[in-house]
């Protein structure tokens, strides 16, 4: 009787959705590999088709996809391409969302609200993902939505290491921007060996965007203020904790943010006086036209494709960021 030989050889597939490309090329770049082409395309009533153009059976394959404007539609779109991998016979599929939609809404605030961060992540498994990746979670307990490995990267080593080559640490003060910040904010104080503030606000719960900054906890008068946040969004709030630190008689101020959502108006509202510079990474697309003279926008790339790796190659993913300075 003849034996049936198996080739224990994994195959490794890289697929992008149309959200963000450029980040999913130098993903692969950074692996040495290339992207398996998909043919996507949007229909005219905007039902979304995703089908691939040579076999993924077996592979270990990783979904790609920004979470940019419009987000239903890209969210939609990698749902769709989990779908095909799953009925194309991949032997794993992890979701790489590494901006995860809906993480705003993670809790219920007030009575009758959904937490459609849940929601997502039951999508996600309903089509068929194995495991889930993602840069800088906006809560950590998302890492509890999805019945599965979650790899939640920190992209701070990223982002710590540009600023301990331009700032002096002598002058230096890390800033949270809100109470829900202060234990990353503390990371980040720890690691750059200096003092930290937090900025107390108030959010009026039924207008959405809209904060009061109330006062600042800590020595801010004579110092360089470095603010960290997960996100900037309409940079309202970034904008006004800048003023009150100014204020406060802070020499300078600096943002740290890993997501650049930049809605509308966040790009003209970030050229503030009360903001010398603003440094982010490339987790989601930034058009020519959102970009400004005092943004820095720093690669991702490296990060996303070092933890690829460790998942493919069943190494650690933590062991990335223990004890990482």
């Amino acid at each position: 009787m003849a034996s049936i030989k198996i080739s224990g050889q994994k195959r490794l597939v890289i697929v992008s959705g149309r959200a963000h490309p450029q980040l999913a090329i130098d993903i692969a770049s950074e692996l040495g590999s290339d992207l398996v082409h998909t043919d996507a395309r949007t229909f005219a009533n905007g039902e979304i088709y995703a089908r691939y153009d040579e076999s993924v059976r077996g592979c270990d394959a990783f979904v790609i996809q920004s979470h940019t404007n419009p987000i239903n539609e890209w969210l939609m779109e990698q749902l769709i391409m989990v779908d095909a991998l799953k009925r194309a016979s991949a032997k794993r599929i992890t979701v790489v969302a590494p901006f995860y939609p809906y993480a705003r809404q993670d809790k219920k605030g007030r009575g009758r609200e959904p937490i459609s961060a849940r929601l997502i992540a039951d999508l996600y498994k309903a089509a068929g993902a194995d495991r889930i990746m993602s840069v800088d979670l906006h809560a950590a307990q998302i890492q509890g939505f999805f019945d599965g490995p979650v790899d939640h990267l920190f992209a701070m080593p990223v982002l710590l290491e540009h600023f301990r080559a331009i700032l002096d640490p002598a002058t230096l003060t890390v800033v949270s921007p809100d109470m829900g910040r202060v234990r990353v904010a503390d990371i980040w104080s720890d690691k750059l060996g200096v003092p930290l503030a937090i900025i107390h606000k108030r959010r009026d719960p039924l207008i959405p965007n809209k904060v009061t900054v109330h006062e600042i906890v800590g020595e801010v008068n004579g110092r360089v203020c470095l603010i960290v946040d997960d996100m900037i969004d309409t940079g309202r709030t970034i904008v006004k904790a800048a003023e009150a630190l100014k204020s406060a008689g802070a020499t300078g101020v600096v943002v740290a943010a890993t997501h650049a959502i930049f809605s509308e108006p966040a790009s003209e509202l970030l050229q503030s006086v009360s903001i010398d510079s603003v440094v982010v990474t490339d987790t989601l697309p930034i058009p020519p036209e959102k970009r400004f003279p005092t943004l820095t926008v720093l690669p991702i790339a490296p990060l996303i494709a070092r933890a690829i790796q460790e998942v493919f190659g069943d190494g650690s993913v933590t062991s990335m960021f223990d004890g990482a300075a």
